[in-house]
């Protein structure tokens, strides 16, 4: 056979990853973990065939080798939902697989997950109150389980600097609350800020924070400082309201108070009037008769009415 022939041969053989009967194996094989997910990727081999796939393993300190993903095309396999813990130690291996032909095995590094994540950037949002900045900070949501939940001891760090001096930055660390407020800052001038999260167990700080930037107010009191001033002497005034309403029974009697009379007074009261005493107490009935009498004229006829003398017929007196 000629020398041009076994150079086709070894050119075409090589082209399509197979040498001497063998499928070249995948490379770069890493096994990575970022918000507590479990990630292994690969890269094909040189020359790799069309219509290549690839079948993935995976083991833990306390478990043998499992099946991971299967004849997938894909250069990476998510373990993650392979029912893994967040304090497991793994390793996992690939195989490249074309028709009949299988490669080697290719092991991956170790990774434990908890102290070897790659813990994602915080959200940070940024509000000006005055001359003061209130930075909030909310944690990165993990594929499984939670950072409060996986650390026990979480703290941030917040770097912040005035716009147009980078170089002069200022550092806080081991903030363990959520809410932090920025003092001593000067008034009407634009402030950014970043923060990183830190961890005892993970060795590796979380990626930073987008960096935000706010301007800060002047040193009136802020608009809502009067706006929360109404709010509490509206349910203030909401509270008396309602009380007086409940307790209004109570209030007025303590206020106009009923006068009551003694208990024996009050029992004398009630007894029937039978004393001769009370009976001669009573007013009477009685009326005087009156007797009406009318004047009879003894004059003669022709005598002046002025001469004439009237006789009563009668007296009016005592019956």
């Amino acid at each position: 056979m000629s020398a041009a022939v076994w150079v086709f041969i070894l050119t075409f053989s090589t082209l399509n990853g197979v040498v001497s009967g063998d499928l070249r194996r995948p490379t770069n094989v890493q096994l990575s973990s970022r918000n507590l997910n479990l990630m292994l990727t690969w890269e094909p081999p040189a020359g790799a065939p069309s219509g290549l796939v690839y079948s993935t393993q995976y083991t833990s300190s306390a478990t043998s080798y499992r099946r991971g993903c299967v004849n997938t095309t894909a250069l990476q396999c998510d373990l993650t939902s392979f029912n893994i813990s967040v304090y497991g130690i793994y390793r996992g291996k690939v195989q490249a697989l074309l028709g009949a032909e299988t490669s080697d095995w290719v092991e991956s590094n170790q990774t434990t997950l908890d102290k070897d994540t790659q813990i994602g950037p915080p959200i940070v949002s940024l509000l000006s109150n005055g001359p003061i900045l209130v930075v909030s900070i909310k944690d990165p949501v993990f594929q499984i389980s939670s950072l409060r939940t996986v650390y026990s001891v979480v703290s941030y760090i917040i770097t912040y600097w005035k716009k147009g001096q980078e170089d002069q930055p200022t550092n806080i660390g081991n903030i363990e609350q959520d809410r932090v407020f920025l003092e001593k800052l000067d008034p009407l001038s634009e402030y950014c800020v970043q923060v990183h999260i830190n961890t005892i167990r993970n060795k590796n700080p979380s990626e930073p924070s987008s960096v935000i930037c706010e301007r800060t107010g002047n040193n009136e009191e802020p608009p809502w400082v009067a706006a929360v001033i109404v709010f509490i002497i509206m349910v203030v005034a909401v509270a008396l309201i309602v009380v007086t309403v409940l307790k209004w029974k109570s209030i007025s009697q303590f206020f106009w108070p009923k006068v009551s009379l003694p208990q024996h007074f009050e029992e004398s009261l009630l007894v029937a009037p039978e004393s001769s005493l009370y009976l001669a107490s009573q007013p009477t009935e009685e009326i005087d008769p009156v007797s009406v009498v009318t004047a009879e004229e003894d004059c003669p006829l022709g005598t002046a009415e002025s001469s004439c003398s009237k006789q009563p017929n009668g007296a009016v007196g005592d019956g």
